[in-house]
């Protein structure tokens, strides 16, 4: 065989390895994926200080926390598509940064509406940020690395939404160099400044090989959708229910009708929607995101109403009302990671074991209320928030990996992004509608009775999430 028979064959050059996260990377999005879900939460403790501070009346409180989850909400599904299409970490990296800007001027905001508008940019820049950290998990590991980290994303997700009520109370009572309730912003800006970092040295770069361009109706119509759901039931109670509130609601199901068939159209036709009518013919994202819904409304509800009831009621100050659920946030991190033990073991059916340890929880709590009232603080809670807490732990991280174990790794965005659209949504309505339920009780009931309600109301809530767990698939791809 000659030399030139051997060099004028073609040379097939290896394919490019496929990109792995590795330990830090891993370390570096799920402190990213932290950071949304701590302020959302966060502000609870502090709400009392930021309206006496900047004269702020109870409505343009309620849009700090409102402005920030409504645009978190509205966005998120886009974020998605856009790491999709421009890359996931670049959008990682841009949206991380943007999160600390707005952190700073959160921060710094001079007045009431200069803070709302803040928090409105700081729930956009989330939305550009989070999706990413999902659809980078999908996209970097299989098998058993996936298992693992998506159980810690969820114990993760889970233990910053309790952490965060607990650092806002710790902040707000440590006044760092007379900072006060702006601690509670400018917290993350040395945290983002570490995670860019981070980010730029061992997050890899991941895409779609088929990159989808932004769906405009679609993206306009989900976000009229949540619009006209969200603001007025967040909103209503506190600015007297106007007209305006009435007529948004009475519009939410005709925007949300038009987005339906848009999308549907658009899938038909082999176009791009936004939101793929044919993702939801995985039974386990859709099943899962059933789940989802009444499972994120009652902690978030809880959350809230907790932080009223210990601080207004109970007369706890902010450190005490938020070390009161600090037993919900140890036992929740620790029996979060043996999770992926038992899910190997016994399967979905740990999701069913821990809605009955939640609404055991519930029922401990509400009981200690009714007893110690107002005497109710970290002794009282104690039994019912370690419970709730491990039965927490046994549902939310094996959910995740439900709704994302069949979605293809080339639409990992937009699962993603529709996942935690599902879940900041239910948050948000969580805040609105429990919140909103025992704020209206107490008038008429006295603070114990309205919190006893509340949490019994919860509970049903929690028996509907043990009975949908049952259709989840029995096993996890």
């Amino acid at each position: 065989m000659t030399t030139e028979s051997l060099t004028s064959r073609p040379v097939r050059s290896p394919a490019a390895p496929a990109p792995v996260l590795g330990g830090l990377g891993l370390f570096t999005v799920l402190l990213a994926a932290a950071l949304p879900l701590i302020d959302f939460f966060i502000v609870n403790v502090a709400l009392p200080t930021i309206g006496a501070d900047l004269a702020a009346s109870e409505s343009v409180l309620e849009l700090v926390v409102a402005g920030y989850g409504v645009s978190y909400a509205v966005l998120l599904v886009l974020g998605g598509r856009l790491g999709d299409l421009f890359g996931r970490r670049r959008l990682f990296l841009v949206g991380m940064a943007a999160f600390g800007l707005t952190s700073l001027a959160c921060g710094l905001a001079p007045g009431a509406w200069s803070l709302v508008a803040a928090r409105v940019a700081q729930g956009a820049s989330a939305a550009a940020m989070l999706p990413q950290v999902l659809a980078t998990i999908q996209a970097t590991t299989t098998g058993p690395r996936r298992a693992k980290a998506m159980g810690l994303y969820g114990a993760t997700a889970g233990l910053s939404m309790v952490a965060g009520q607990i650092l806002g109370g710790v902040l707000v009572a440590a006044d760092i160099a007379g900072t006060g309730w702006r601690s509670v912003f400018l917290v993350n800006v040395p945290v983002v400044l570490a995670g860019l970092v981070l980010a730029v040295r061992a997050v890899p770069e991941t895409r779609s090989t088929r990159p989808e361009p932004v769906d405009v109706p679609g993206t306009v119509l989900l976000a009229a959708s949540l619009l006209t759901l969200l603001v007025p039931l967040t909103e209503g109670r506190a600015a007297g229910w106007p007209l305006w509130t009435w007529l948004s609601l009475a519009a939410f199901p005709f925007a949300a009708a038009a987005f339906y068939v848009v999308e549907r159209r658009a899938d038909r036709e082999g176009r791009t929607p936004l939101v793929p009518p044919s993702l939801f013919a995985l039974t386990s994202l859709r099943r899962g995101l059933l789940l989802v819904l009444p499972f994120s409304i009652g902690f978030s509800g809880f959350m809230f109403v907790i932080a009223v009831a210990l601080q207004q009621g109970a007369g706890l100050d902010p450190v005490a009302a938020g070390l009161a659920l600090a037993p919900l946030a140890v036992v929740f991190f620790v029996f979060s990671l043996l999770g992926p033990r038992l899910v190997a073991r016994y399967g979905t059916r740990v999701v069913t074991a821990g809605a009955a340890l939640q609404g055991l929880g519930l029922a401990l709590m509400a009981l200690a209320a009714w007893r110690f009232w107002p005497h109710l603080g970290f002794v009282e809670l104690l039994p019912g928030a370690a419970v709730a807490g491990a039965g927490q732990a046994l549902q939310l991280p094996v959910v995740y990996r439900v709704i994302l174990s069949e979605v293809p790794a080339a639409r990992a965005g937009v699962g993603s992004g529709v996942m935690i659209t599902t879940q900041q949504s239910a948050l948000a309505l969580g805040v609105a509608t429990l919140g909103t339920l025992f704020l209206s009780l107490v008038p008429g009931m006295g603070m114990r009775d309205a919190l006893v309600t509340t949490l019994l109301v919860q509970l049903g809530g929690v028996v509907l999430t043990g009975a949908l767990s049952l259709r989840l698939p029995r096993t996890i791809v």
